[in-house]
């Protein structure tokens, strides 16, 4: 018999370990960012004006920690880090698609 997540033990959902991934307000327009190609921080920073070198910056590690988010660093002076898309993560771009084309039927 299948067991259902939803009533045996919710917080083992499938869908509640991908949300705590991926949710969040700056997590998937970093993702969908990331969707299109390699970015260093600062062009992260300058294209999210509203969020916060602090926040910008947890959201990026959780993101790596979970093994979404690739971060290099380049031994250069100064340092240049650039964070791109691990295969995890690349395995999202099917569904950030979806998640925009959907997001813009909402729109006004």
């Amino acid at each position: 018999m299948k067991q259902n997540w939803h009533t045996d033990n919710p917080l083992a959902c499938p869908m509640v370990a991908a949300f705590n991934a991926i949710g969040g307000k700056w997590k998937p327009i970093i993702l969908h960012m990331l969707s299109e190609g390699t970015m260093r921080f600062g062009e992260m920073k300058k294209n999210i004006p509203p969020v916060s070198q602090k926040m910008l910056t947890q959201q990026l590690r959780e993101l790596e920690a979970d093994g979404v988010v690739l971060r290099k660093v380049y031994a250069e002076v100064p340092p240049r880090v650039e964070y791109s898309l691990t295969p995890r993560g690349r395995a999202l771009q099917p569904v950030l698609r979806d998640l925009y084309a959907w997001g813009e039927t909402l729109a006004p």
